[in-house]
């Protein structure tokens, strides 16, 4: 096995007796190659620290020494910059960690850089950056998704063991589905939001992001259970921490007909041709149309961007964020202050979420969209009732070219427009590889019941050993 294949459950489980200290100096080494290209990262850890980090967690027999981490750039880390990929946190370098950050360091694992993200995690493409635009590695003319998308490269082009995302509406399913890895929005309230800039927090989740089924669940394993500095998170949870088979005939598949019409030809290729594969493997395969399919993005966007205008409001220049020093009264600090440091898409939803809540629209806005929300949930409740599986492509589209839906929203918005539902409900989904053509990775996102993450990672294990999908590798790195 060549060093960077090496993956998280092997340097749990020491399978191959590893010299972890050469892996480490290997995954540098890939980054070093690699990252002028790809852009993944904001900060990167120098090698010796992390080396040294990693001998220090070694003989101390931590259960996770050799771990790599990549953490999106939303995520706290003590005495490591979180900028959001925002101007306005440019500098700012957090005085405490995160809770899941607290558990992995707990447990061994090392954090070696800050992935690049669209600012403040508003984006579907990762070129929201103030930073720099992230490629993704398997056509470099082409975007990564977002807003987790230097963290799904660092997965997939192996500069790191696995990877930590926010999704607030895709961020994790949509880069994992482009980039030909898999990747997990939890059940809300299973992994503490603790440490998490907040964009909108109803929806967002903390998330892994790995390279295969086995690695994905490690990193949910580690992260997930109760904390009480957050209040929404689901008292006394824990997980098992082995993942065992599933039963084939128990799987029950639900096909979002509309989802797949509404897919291009290369999608519906692969999409359509997973399902030949795998037909013969579970217990029941059925087409449904979504009721509310009309409503989701909408519903979706509303919930967003008033709960953004409202958790950004504290970035004034005074008590977080940018400061130009200006003197003035606090109208001017402020307009001058954010209008420097935050970007043209964080400016505009910050700006329809302000209008939503104001006392005009609120009513006409807010509170229809909730309720809408609501009619959302009952409805796939009823679907996945008896635990049965969602199953439809992660996005309609491959990735577009850099530039090609940047200036367009409505085209921006749309990529969300598979996977949004999910953080709507609360309930998890998962987004795993399911083929490849014109050698781009094609996605494949599977939904069920709350708690029903267990289930689904099983499921994506299974159906990508049919496929033959796991730990796929883009061409940048053959």
């Amino acid at each position: 096995m060549k060093l960077l294949d090496i993956t998280f459950t092997d340097i749990l489980e020491n399978k191959l007796s590893l010299d972890i200290e050469e892996y480490v100096y290997k995954v540098y080494e890939n980054i070093n190659k690699l990252e002028p290209k790809l852009n993944a990262f904001i900060t990167l850890r120098p090698l010796e620290e992390v080396i040294n980090e990693v001998k220090e967690k070694l003989k101390s027999g931590k259960e996770l020494a050799g771990v790599l981490v990549a953490v999106k750039d939303n995520i706290s880390t003590m005495n490591l910059r979180t900028t959001c990929a925002s101007k306005m946190l440019e500098n700012y370098i957090p005085p405490f960690n995160a809770t899941v950050i607290e558990r992995l360091l707990e447990n061994g694992a090392t954090i070696i850089g800050k992935t690049n993200m669209d600012e403040f995690a508003m984006g579907s493409t990762t070129e929201n950056s103030y930073f720099k635009i992230t490629r993704n590695p398997w056509d470099l003319e082409r975007v990564p998704g977002g807003s987790s998308g230097g963290s799904a490269v660092a997965v997939s082009a192996k500069m790191s063991t696995f990877s930590l995302g926010s999704d607030t509406g895709g961020s994790i399913r949509l880069p994992s589905a482009y980039t030909g890895i898999f990747g997990l929005k939890p059940t809300y309230g299973t992994v503490s939001r603790y440490g998490l800039v907040a964009y909108a927090n109803s929806l967002e989740q903390i998330g892994p992001m790995a390279r295969n089924a086995n690695d994905l669940w490690l990193g949910y394993y580690f992260i997930s259970g109760d904390d009480l500095r957050d209040a929404t998170t689901v008292k006394g949870f824990k997980l098992e921490k082995k993942l065992k088979d599933i039963r084939e005939k128990e799987i029950k598949l639900i096909v979002i007909s509309d989802i797949v019409e509404a897919s291009s030809h290369e999608v519906k290729l692969v999409f359509n041709g997973m399902l030949n594969k795998i037909v013969n493997e579970v217990g029941e395969v059925r087409e449904v149309r979504l009721k509310y399919i009309d409503y989701v993005l909408p519903t979706y966007y509303i919930i967003a961007m008033s709960e953004a205008s409202s958790n950004l409001a504290r970035f004034d220049g005074l008590r977080y964020g940018l400061n130009l020093g200006i003197n003035g009264n606090w109208k001017e600090v402020y307009s001058k202050n954010r209008g420097k440091g935050f970007g043209k898409e964080v400016k505009k939803r910050i700006m329809l979420g302000s209008f939503i809540l104001s006392s005009g629209y609120f009513e006409q806005y807010y509170v229809k969209a909730l309720k809408a929300r609501r009619l959302i949930t009952e409805e796939i409740s009823k679907l996945v009732k008896n635990n049965e599986v969602i199953i439809h492509p992660t996005s309609p589209f491959i990735p577009p070219k850099i530039g090609e839906v940047i200036e367009d929203p409505l085209k921006m918005y749309a990529l969300d427009i598979a996977t949004v539902t999910s953080n709507l409900t609360g309930m998890p989904s998962l987004s795993f590889p399911a083929g490849i053509i014109n050698n781009l990775p094609i996605g494949v996102q599977i939904m069920s019941s709350h708690f029903s993450d267990y289930m689904l990672v099983s499921i994506s294990r299974y159906f990508s050993q049919i496929l033959g999908t796991s730990n796929i590798s883009p061409q940048i790195i053959l």
